[in-house]
């Protein structure tokens, strides 16, 4: 990564007829590539998710409905509705398919 030697933000790789430059988004400052460019790949790790819905205790209190799978087409699903916008919108309502655990949410 570059940054500009201007205003400091991230330089953007251009590409032009038969070489390539870096250059700013918001002043004229670019940076000629000469040579070979080599790519680097960094070792990033994943983050583990933290399941905000409770996981699978949280289905085992659910109620039991009529909703289609949009997978399995299945017609039963547990449900349970969350409130996940502020509070002049309506409730999400949260669905998992009784057959194949499959899970979906409304608005």
């Amino acid at each position: 990564m570059l940054f500009c030697r201007w205003c400091h933000n991230l330089l953007l790789l251009e590409r032009q007829q038969d070489s390539y430059r870096f250059v700013c988004r918001t002043c004229p400052f670019y940076y000629q590539v000469e040579g070979k460019m080599e790519r680097k790949l960094f070792g990033l790790q994943k983050k583990q998710e933290a399941d905000v819905l409770g996981g699978d205790k949280q289905w085992e209190l659910a109620d039991q409905t009529d909703a289609m799978c949009p997978r399995c087409s299945h017609q039963r699903a547990y449900f349970f509705q969350m409130q996940t916008r502020s509070a002049d919108e309506p409730m999400s309502t949260f669905y998992r398919c009784v057959e194949c655990g499959h899970q979906w949410k409304e608005n």
